[in-house]
């Protein structure tokens, strides 16, 4: 089974925002660059070193608005730029605690009021994503058709916050990767586990409004809330928009 790669995305300040990209250099047991870098955590945060649960942190699933979120990381200068449909735009350096009260000004109104507040900008030494270990997560295009049929709408690609986007495999044949490896362009990943999905997905990341019940629409129709796979990556290497991919 082979096809193309459609998307590359990355998501530096956790749950909120999201930037695609033309290429991407994976390495050996790692994330994509910055992906899930910082998180924001939250008044009741009980935070360790290295990875840590999402429930530390404000995210869509408890906050759809930030689902609404796009950023831009300029790596160089290590710094995020937000924009929002309703609160314009910000820039900032994530590391600097000079610039922690305006952002904390700036994200407070898209967190609901009786979830605990947003208190800080946090790294923990690794990548904060939702798998407890260095993941990136695939999409089948093929499987957000399906659903979005299923549903009787267009579905964002932008609700699912994965970081590549697959064309040319069968609607969820995915599901069936689980244990084998693929190859993107100079990069192999072995495919670990599925993704099961949270109400951050119900958002229309157009406008962080709720539209469109997914995860009952995934029950329904295939008794779970799964979409998608994490994968670990093998073997580093360049990947890029319409390299193609191929199972073993």
């Amino acid at each position: 089974m082979n096809g193309t790669l459609a998307r590359i995305c990355r998501h530096p300040l956790k749950g909120h925002g999201r930037e695609a990209l033309a290429s991407v250099r994976l390495s050996a047991g790692e994330c994509l660059p910055y992906d899930r870098h910082w998180a924001v955590a939250h008044a009741l945060a009980k935070l360790g070193p290295g990875w840590n649960s999402c429930t530390n942190f404000a995210r869509g699933a408890k906050a759809p608005q930030l689902m609404a979120i796009e950023c831009t990381f300029d790596e160089a200068q290590r710094r995020l730029t937000l924009r929002h449909p309703e609160r314009g735009e910000i820039r900032f350096s994530p590391d600097d605690p000079a610039d922690l009260p305006g952002f904390l000004d700036w994200v407070r109104p898209l967190n609901p009021q009786e979830r605990p507040a947003p208190t800080a900008i946090v790294h923990t030494g690794t990548a904060l994503t939702d798998s407890d270990f260095p993941s990136v997560s695939i999409v089948n295009l093929a499987s957000l058709a399906a659903l979005s049929d299923r549903m009787g709408m267009a579905l964002s690609a932008e609700r699912f916050r994965a970081n590549l986007w697959l064309e040319g495999a069968e609607a969820f044949a995915e599901w069936g990767w689980i244990g084998r490896t693929i190859t993107i362009g100079g990069a192999v990943l072995r495919i670990e586990e599925r993704i099961t999905r949270c109400r951050a997905t119900m958002a229309d990341p157009a406008t962080g409004a709720i539209a469109g019940d997914t995860l009952s629409a995934l029950q329904t129709a295939y008794g779970h809330q799964d979409f998608g796979v994490y994968a670990r990556v093998l073997q580093g290497g360049l990947i890029s928009l319409s390299d193609p991919w191929s199972i073993a």
